[in-house]
C-alpha cells in the first residue's frame, strides 16, 4: 500500500511540476494540429495513446518532428514511468506504428 501511494504521488507531483509547460504547449499544440491536418496525420491524441500502450506512464513532452532526409514525421513523446525513469518513445505520424522506445539517459 506504502509503494502504490508513493508512486501515485511521484505521478501527482511530476504532473503538478510540468503544469506551467501548458502554457508553451498551446502554441506548439497549433502548429502540431496545422501540420497534421496538412499531411493527413494521425492525431495528437491517438499518436499519445498508441505511446502510453507502449510505455506507460505520465506524458511530459510531445512533439512532431520531421526525420532526417524526407523520411517522415515522429510524433515524440516524453514519458516518465512510476519509476521516476525517462523514456522517448516515437509514434509515426503517417501509421500510427511504434518506430522506437528507448530510456532517455539525460
Amino acid at each position: 500500500m506504502k509503494t502504490k501511494t508513493l508512486k501515485t504521488s511521484l505521478i501527482l507531483a511530476v504532473t503538478l511540476a510540468l503544469s506551467p509547460l501548458a502554457v508553451k504547449a498551446d502554441d506548439d499544440r497549433q502548429e502540431i494540429e496545422a501540420l497534421t491536418k496538412q499531411f493527413g496525420f494521425i492525431t495528437l491524441e491517438q499518436a499519445q495513446e498508441t505511446a502510453l500502450k507502449a510505455k506507460s506512464g505520465v506524458v511530459t513532452d510531445a512533439d512532431l518532428d520531421d526525420r532526417d532526409f524526407g523520411k517522415g514525421w515522429d510524433y515524440e513523446f516524453e514519458i516518465v514511468d512510476v519509476d521516476g525513469k525517462e523514456w522517448d518513445v516515437l509514434v509515426d505520424a503517417k501509421t500510427g506504428k511504434v518506430r522506437d522506445v528507448s530510456r532517455d539517459w539525460f
